[in-house]
C-alpha cells in the first residue's frame, strides 16, 4: 500500500519484464522468450512484456539493407507463437516485432496479445531516432497507429516503444486513453567510449522521466530493457516498474537476464489522481502551443 492512500479495494495484476540477452540466432532469441514468459507465468505473472524487438541483436547500429530481410508481417510468425504460448499460459504477452507492413514499409511495432492468444492491437513507434549506432531513421518509419490503450483479460494497458519514453505527450495520450500500466519495450544502453563519464547520468535520466510519467498520469509505467554487449553497445539491463507515485516497485540487475515480478494495485490509480489531480487541472485552453515545434514569432533576430 503506497504511503497516505487508503482503498477499500485490491483489484491488483502481477505483471512481468522479461530482460534478456539477445544473441545471433532469432530462432534462439524466440525459444529463450518462451522459455522466460513459462518462468513468469508460473510466478503468476498476468502480463508478461519483452524488450523491444526481443529477435534479433541490435541491427540498427549500421545502415545495412541486407537486414530489411529480418522484417515480417503482422499478423505472422512471431504473433502466431506468442498467441500461442498466451492462449496455453492464460497471460496478456506484450513482444516487439520488426513489421514489414507493406514492400518499401516498415515500422517499429509492438503487438499485444490477449489471454486468450487473440491479437488485440499494435502500436507503431512514433517517435525514431537517429543518433551514432542507433540508426533507427534508416529502417522505421514513423507510426500512424495513435497513442492508445487495450483492452485486456487483466485490464487496458499502453504500449510505446523507447525512444517514445522521452516525450511526455505520448505518455499523457496514452493515460488519457484509458491506459492503467504503460508498458515500453525498450532497447537502450551504453557507448562503451561514454559509459566511465556519462553512463550513471543517462541511465538515472532514463529512470527518472519515467518515473515522471507514472507522476504526472497517475499510472504504472514498465520498462523491459535487453542486458548484454553487443558489437560496441553495452545494453544496461536495469528494467523497472514505477508505481502512480513515481516509487520504483522492482527493478532489474544491469547485467544479467532475468523475470521481473511486480504487483500493480490497479486500484491505487483513482487514490493517486484524487490526491495528485493533474489531469483534472490540466488547462487543455492554453496548449495550442504544443502542436508547434517551437514559436518562431519568439526567435531572436
Amino acid at each position: 500500500m503506497y504511503a497516505g492512500f487508503v482503498s477499500n479495494d485490491a483489484r491488483s495484476v502481477r505483471i512481468a519484464l522479461v530482460q534478456m540477452v539477445c544473441r545471433e540466432d532469432p530462432s534462439l532469441n524466440l525459444r529463450r522468450a518462451l522459455e522466460l514468459i513459462e518462468d513468469a507465468a508460473g510466478q503468476g505473472a498476468q502480463v508478461v512484456c519483452l524488450p523491444e524487438l526481443f529477435r534479433n541483436r541490435y541491427f540498427c547500429q549500421t545502415e545495412d539493407h541486407a537486414h530489411f530481410a529480418l522484417a515480417e508481417s503482422i499478423p505472422g510468425p512471431t504473433t502466431e507463437v506468442l498467441g500461442e504460448v498466451a492462449a496455453r499460459l492464460g497471460v496478456v504477452v506484450v513482444g516487439s516485432v520488426f513489421e514489414r507492413r507493406t514492400a518499401g514499409l516498415y515500422h517499429n511495432t509492438a503487438c499485444v496479445l490477449d489471454a486468450d492468444g487473440e491479437l488485440v492491437g499494435i502500436y507503431r513507434k512514433a517517435h525514431i531516432p537517429d543518433d551514432p549506432l542507433y540508426y533507427e531513421k534508416f529502417y522505421f518509419t514513423p507510426g500512424d497507429s495513435g497513442f492508445r490503450s487495450f483492452p485486456t483479460r487483466f485490464g487496458r494497458i499502453g504500449v510505446l516503444v523507447c525512444w517514445d519514453q522521452w516525450f511526455p505527450e505520448a505518455a499523457r495520450l496514452a493515460a488519457l486513453g484509458g491506459a492503467e500500466i504503460l508498458f515500453y519495450p525498450t532497447a537502450i544502453g551504453w557507448h562503451a567510449a561514454e559509459k566511465e563519464s556519462v553512463g550513471p547520468t543517462q541511465f538515472s535520466a532514463w529512470q527518472t522521466v519515467q518515473r515522471g510519467h507514472a507522476i504526472a498520469n497517475g499510472i504504472f509505467t514498465a520498462s523491459p530493457n535487453r542486458c548484454g554487449v553487443e558489437d560496441t553497445l553495452e545494453f544496461w539491463g536495469g528494467s523497472f516498474v514505477a508505481a502512480p507515485t513515481g516509487e520504483i516497485l522492482a527493478e532489474a540487475s544491469q547485467d544479467r537476464e532475468e523475470v521481473l515480478l511486480a504487483d500493480c494495485r490497479l486500484d491505487s490509480i483513482e487514490e493517486t489522481r484524487q490526491h495528485w489531480p493533474f489531469l483534472r487541472d490540466r488547462r487543455v485552453d492554453r496548449y495550442a502551443g504544443l502542436l508547434r515545434l517551437a514559436d518562431d514569432d519568439d526567435a531572436p533576430g
